[in-house]
């Protein structure tokens, strides 16, 4: 299993905004080969003395950090998905700017160790 992981500081006002576009792109994922996607709105999340979620997405007042992640068979299947998603014209929103500024957003592709 290999596994997308990303953190990102959503405006607390476009929670349903972020919601939909999340479902929407969840299922195009899904279609691509991904096993699961999952996509959490941040409830609990403390603010650490040297680091945390906050600092590292520089989390604004009024934002919620968000914690998701996607689940593939494999690295090469997230490859492929990957490419397969970014080519699908379902991802193209135009003009239409995301409800969270993408560039504060932190991501990485990991090697499972533990799935217990």
């Amino acid at each position: 299993m290999y596994v997308d992981g990303f953190v990102a500081a959503v405006p607390a006002s476009n929670l349903d905004a972020y919601r939909k576009l999340a479902v929407e792109a969840a299922s195009i994922y899904r279609e691509h080969g991904a096993l699961s996607v999952i996509e959490c709105w941040g409830d609990d999340v403390p603010e650490g003395e040297v680091n945390s979620f906050h600092t590292a997405v520089k989390r604004e007042p009024g934002e919620v950090v968000v914690f998701a992640w996607i689940s593939w068979p494999s690295k090469a299947a997230r490859d492929e998905g990957n490419k397969k998603v970014m080519a699908d014209p379902r991802m193209d929103r135009g003009d239409e700017r995301p409800p969270f500024d993408a560039r504060r957003m932190i991501y990485g592709g990991f090697s499972v160790l533990v799935n217990a």
